[in-house]
């Protein structure tokens, strides 16, 4: 098939879905027999369904996909009512910002470890279709990161990030030095390992790990987290969605930007990575009875409800 161009439109489509594209997890060839059963059954239901093309040369050789159309992600968001994603937490963070300028809703069937973004369990994948084709799954937006860094006063690179957007040392020991500056006023001067900024999706991955706060998805936050703060008083703090954040390098040794952990850019020092709210959002589609506690409860294996009287 042809490439198309992105195509704004809304979130409506995912009521009746009629065509349906599966993504897998990158390079993984153990999800090979899920995405062929679910093609089949999906086919089966009268869904025209597509394979995003880099899953159909990664699996192709080990199960029959000739049935279905292979395209690209542009194809995707230009055609498909909706994406399931097989595969973990990785795997949604780069169809999400693959596919959030199209409104493409995703739906996550975990084939990873902890999948906070994963909701439906490998064993419950064919049990959940019929929900999901009539109608019954529950919307859920989120917000990204929109990431540009500059260089001498020129863009040099952007980015969108569904979780986070971190800068950091890079490879070598010695701190990074930068300072924060929010909707233009300057905000302190940090010397650390790095920051790590937010959205509240990316709150339960590195940001948790760091020590800052679990954001429900609902909220319109930011976290600012320091990695190993050279003064302890800098500490986790929470800002609005609306804010536009910059972060200037000082001083560094071998500065570097994540996009999800997934993309790096080696920086610096007199680089600058401007943030703030991306115009796109992502829509993921929860199964009936989905809850954000509940998930928790189990991939935090918090203590359950004590029983008795």
């Amino acid at each position: 098939m042809q490439e198309f161009g992105p195509m704004n439109r809304g979130f409506a489509s995912y009521r009746s879905p009629r065509t349906i594209a599966l993504v897998g997890k990158y390079h993984s060839q153990e999800i090979a027999e899920s995405l062929r059963r679910l093609a089949e059954y999906l086919y089966e239901r009268g869904v025209s369904v597509f394979i995003e093309r880099e899953t159909a040369e990664n699996i192709g050789k080990k199960v029959d996909l000739s049935r279905w159309v292979t395209c690209g992600f542009n194809d995707i968001g230009a055609h498909a009512d909706l994406a399931i994603v097989l595969g973990g937490d990785g795997t949604m963070l780069n169809a999400a910002r693959r596919l959030a300028r199209y409104c493409v809703p995703l739906v996550g069937v975990n084939q990873g470890r902890l999948g906070f973004m994963t909701d439906i369990a490998r064993d419950d994948m064919l049990t959940c279709m019929d929900d999901l084709l009539d109608g019954r799954f529950d919307p859920e937006n989120r917000m990204l990161l929109a990431a540009e860094v500059t260089r001498d006063g020129k863009e040099i690179a952007s980015n969108m990030a569904l979780n986070d957007v971190v800068v950091d040392k890079g490879a070598i020991g010695r701190m990074i030095e930068f300072e924060l500056f929010i909707d233009g006023e300057f905000i302190y001067n940090l010397r650390s390992d790095g920051l790590i900024v937010s959205t509240p999706t990316g709150s339960t991955a590195y940001s948790m790990s760091a020590g800052g706060p679990i954001l429900n998805p609902t909220l319109t936050g930011i976290a600012l987290v320091p990695l190993c703060p050279h003064a302890l008083t800098n500490r986790p703090i929470i800002v609005n969605d609306n804010t536009d954040i910059e972060l200037r390098i000082v001083s560094a040794d071998d500065p570097r930007v994540h996009f999800d952990g997934q993309v790096t850019l080696d920086l610096l020092p007199g680089d600058s990575v401007r943030l703030r709210r991306s115009e796109h959002k992502i829509c993921f589609l929860h199964p009936p009875g989905y809850s954000y506690f509940a998930m928790l409860r189990q991939k935090l294996q918090w203590s359950e409800r004590p029983k008795g009287p």
